[in-house]
């Protein structure tokens, strides 16, 4: 698969295949945040309980709430472009590819995604249908991004990498705020209200966002533009050690199918879900802790003349964090995990059988050992049942070493896999004389990691952060002759080793000027399995850039203003005519006046047009992403 997407989806199979919210508010004045502070904002995505990100011993980027107002973002996956440790590309009709560490021409279905501790996964081909993930952008907190593997904690699905999104406590959003927004690439209107106090506070928002028709770099139209309507409501509640979170979302989607030579004028596709989801967290008396969260998920997509796909997903997930005796510091963990799906069929697509019921089973335990006062050792297993290949074993080793207060030197060895999907095991797809079935011995995809990383804050001026990585993989997918020149099946025979650099780091300037920096490179080589001959060119499906970099300036030019300038430079993608494009994205902030914000913006600035996902001009036509630009009006009463 090339993206996650739902038409390419099914078309490119046969062409080649938390925690609900952090007790720790990070600060509101950017200004007054020394890098110092920044390293003390406490994550979670690492070791399931609250660590200063100076510590936690994996390449984790965090991108804070003022991150994201400064940078003027206003979609999930245009904030995740802040990380330097994701490759985020734009694909027609609202849709992205956004991975970590390579894969990003393969489904992307090896990146865990989470909002606030429910994962957005889909079981149907183990990526994020990212054109169903909205939120209104003041609501978040932040979005820790860790690359590498997290299947001890999270499970099968985190095999390159966790994206965990949380947002903010409502107690932190009382009052109202109305949020609208123009722009030549996506226009916006958001309300929100809340009420209350820490000791139980609620919000409610309703939101209504659209994007006009994308185009071609020849200037064609590709009739994919879309509208989307969100509404959603929280509700905090605080007894002492005990605090209950509820919170929900119910949102619709109208949006064009990109046209193509055998579908000349496509239908709209429709969208339509709700999400609801219910934590509750205790702090005992002895230092540990539980929690217990557990969410039902109901999402519904249909595209005509493809597919029609009707999903329900229950999940409950608990938590313990053992009190610390002696060295220990042990966490525990148990999750359980239904969905039951119904796919439509049509003509020359079928999912057989079209009702599935699938089960996952999971339990964990991590143990942090303090072996010294400069050494930590982390020893995590998590045994995962699935409906397909029934037990998956997900180990994690790392050790820590803190040759000072404020430097870290880390190594990590990991096991993990991506489970089978409907799309693997239950796929039967007939394109005139060519026909694709599924792998009904297909098993999951298989990873071994190593990583050796090293983060330093260097005073107060300066901090940086470093990680090596190799892994191996096996048993990946494929698509294998039965009978040529007619008949394929999908198998495993496919294997992989990459290896890279991630690095990353902030200069404070001046007090008022911060300037932070981020690089990325990957060597990948695949092969099939000997005897295989690799009819649907396989070992070409990893549309990944050779390099990426970028280079953000943050300014406060005087009180009220700021401006945040990024550069970025992304290589251009293996196997692929999609050359390296370089993009500048400028975002202006005015406070008018206490109350009333207001944003200039342009995205792409330097480029007049540019492709970031491969495909072509004919079944999967390319998006064309030109300059464009923005304003915000943000008013809060």
């Amino acid at each position: 698969m090339r993206i996650a997407c739902s038409v390419p989806l099914l078309g490119l199979a046969v062409g080649g295949a938390a925690l609900a919210s952090g007790d720790a508010a990070v600060p509101d004045n950017f200004a007054n945040m020394s890098l110092e502070e920044l390293s003390d904002v406490r994550v979670v995505s690492v070791s399931k309980r609250e660590e200063r990100l100076g510590d936690a011993a994996a390449s984790i980027f965090v991108i804070t709430a003022e991150d994201l107002r400064r940078a003027g973002a206003r979609s999930l996956p245009e904030a995740l472009r802040l990380a330097p440790n994701l490759h985020v590309a734009a694909a027609p009709g609202g849709t992205y590819a956004i991975t970590a560490r390579g894969f990003s021409g393969n489904g992307t279905n090896k990146q865990l995604v989470m909002i606030d501790g429910r994962s957005i996964y889909s079981p149907l081909f183990s990526g994020v249908f990212w054109d169903a993930q909205y939120l209104p952008m003041d609501s978040i907190e932040r979005i820790e991004v860790v690359s590498g593997p997290g299947g001890t904690l999270w499970g099968t699905n985190a095999m390159n990498g966790v994206i965990n999104i949380i947002t903010k406590p409502a107690a932190a959003m009382a009052g109202s705020a109305l949020d609208a927004s123009w722009g030549r690439l996506q226009s916006g209107l958001a309300f929100s209200h809340g009420a209350g106090a820490d000791g139980g506070a609620w919000r409610a928002y309703a939101m209504d966002y659209a994007m006009p028709t994308g185009a071609r770099l020849n200037g064609r139209k590709l009739g994919d533009g879309w509208h989307f309507a969100q509404a959603g409501l929280r509700r905090d509640w605080q007894w002492g050690r005990d605090a209950f979170t509820l919170q929900g979302d119910i949102y619709r989607s109208n949006k064009g199918q990109v046209a193509t030579r055998e579908i000349p004028r496509p239908p709209q596709a429709h969208l339509r879900g709700a999400n609801l989801l219910a934590h509750w967290t205790r702090q005992l008396q002895d230092g540990g802790s539980w929690s217990l969260l557990a969410y039902l998920d109901h999402t519904e997509r249909e595209h005509t003349g493809t597919f029609h796909d009707t999903l329900n997903v229950l999940d409950v997930q608990g938590t313990y964090n053992l009190p610390q005796f002696g060295r220990h510091a042990l966490a525990l963990g148990a999750g359980y995990r239904f969905a039951r799906d119904n796919v439509t069929n049509v003509s020359g697509i079928a999912f057989l059988p079209p009702r599935a019921r699938l089960r996952w089973g999971s339990l964990f335990a991590q143990d942090t050992v303090t072996l010294s006062d400069q050494f930590n050792l982390i020893a995590g297993l998590r045994l995962e049942r699935n409906a397909y290949t029934g037990t998956e074993f997900l180990p994690n080793l790392r050790l820590a070493w803190k040759p000072a207060d404020d430097a870290l030197l880390w190594t990590s060895l990991s096991r993990t896999v991506r489970a089978p999907t409907r799309l693997d095991r239950d796929t039967y797809i007939v394109q005139g004389a060519l026909s694709l079935r599924a792998g009904p011995h297909f098993e999951s995809e298989v990873a071994r990691v190593l990583e050796l990383g090293y983060r330093q804050q260097l005073g107060s001026r300066a901090s940086y952060s470093v990680t090596l990585f190799g892994a191996r993989y096996d048993r990946l997918r494929t698509v294998t002759a039965v009978r040529l020149p007619t008949l394929f099946t999908i198998t495993n025979d496919m294997e992989g080793k990459t290896r890279g650099v991630e690095a990353w780091g902030n200069l404070q300037l001046a007090p008022d000027w911060r300037l932070g920096a981020g690089f990325t490179a990957m060597h990948e080589k695949f092969k099939m399995k000997p005897g295989v001959l690799d009819i649907a060119n396989s070992t070409r499906e990893n549309f990944d850039p050779t390099h990426t970099a970028r280079l953000r300036s943050s300014w406060s030019l005087a009180e009220g203003r700021d401006l945040d300038v990024t550069v970025r430079r992304v290589g251009r993608l293996r196997h692929t005519e999609i050359p390296a494009y370089t993009a500048l994205d400028l975002n202006l902030n005015w406070r008018l006046r206490p109350g009333l914000d207001l944003q200039f913006g342009a995205s792409n600035a330097l480029d007049r047009d540019h492709e970031e996902t491969p495909g072509t001009q004919v079944s999967s036509p390319r998006l064309s992403l030109g300059r464009g630009v923005y304003v915000r009006v943000i008013s809060r009463f």
